[in-house]
């Protein structure tokens, strides 16, 4: 692969890992997190999305496509990176290490949350009663629960960490100070989306079915 190619791969994969990626792990998370103030809230908060126009063709070219094309380069990535301890400190190649890692756990994660709700969605027409219902009964077993949690910190981990390094790549925060400034803001990012996320996920379980 051409070093100009490369550079437009990585810079189309770290620009679809923020829009729309981020963006819609983010909703996503916000719309689960609903459930924390009941079934109900939640099932209204779905119907908003699916009256939205135009849908599906939302969800294939703004989240599929993209999705599916920064995962692929990810693993691409992820194989062919090596960590530089010569020029970051062992914190920073930590998080490059752990970057690679939760990627990998994610991209497990999506395709088999994905099976789980929206493929059976579409193999079953649920309604949107009826998939919270099957979302409660899969997160009852306290063993998946577990994993989803797991596959939660490592969606929620890559997002921020990689917002960081997107902020760092696209030369936003260039400075120690400023990259000093995005770790905390982004470390307090992944706190938050961590306790949205984990918190629906036990609303979830807890569900009466």
């Amino acid at each position: 692969m051409s070093t100009q190619r490369s550079f437009i791969n990585r810079r189309l994969h770290s620009l679809l890992g923020v829009i729309p990626v981020g963006f819609f792990l983010i909703e996503h998370l916000y719309t689960n997190f609903a459930m924390t103030k009941g079934i109900h809230k939640f099932i209204e908060q779905v119907e908003w999305l699916w009256s939205l126009p135009f849908l599906p063709i939302l969800e294939i070219f703004f989240i599929f496509i993209p999705l599916m094309y920064h995962a692929i380069y990810g693993l691409y990535i992820a194989f062919q990176a090596k960590n530089n301890v010569t020029h970051y400190s062992t914190f920073r190649n930590i998080m490059f290490l752990l970057q690679r890692v939760t990627g990998v756990i994610t991209l497990v994660y999506v395709v088999w949350h994905v099976w789980q709700t929206k493929i059976q969605l579409l193999i079953h027409d649920y309604t949107s009663a009826e998939l919270a219902e099957q979302t409660a009964l899969i997160l009852h077993n306290p063993v998946t629960l577990t994993l989803y949690i797991i596959g939660l910190l490592a969606a929620v981990f890559h997002f921020s960490n990689g917002m960081w390094a997107f902020l760092v790549s696209w030369g936003i925060t260039v400075g120690p100070r400023a990259q000093m400034i995005s770790t905390w803001v982004w470390g307090i990012v992944f706190l938050i989306l961590s306790y949205m996320g984990i918190t629906s996920l036990i609303a979830f379980a807890q569900h009466s079915i």
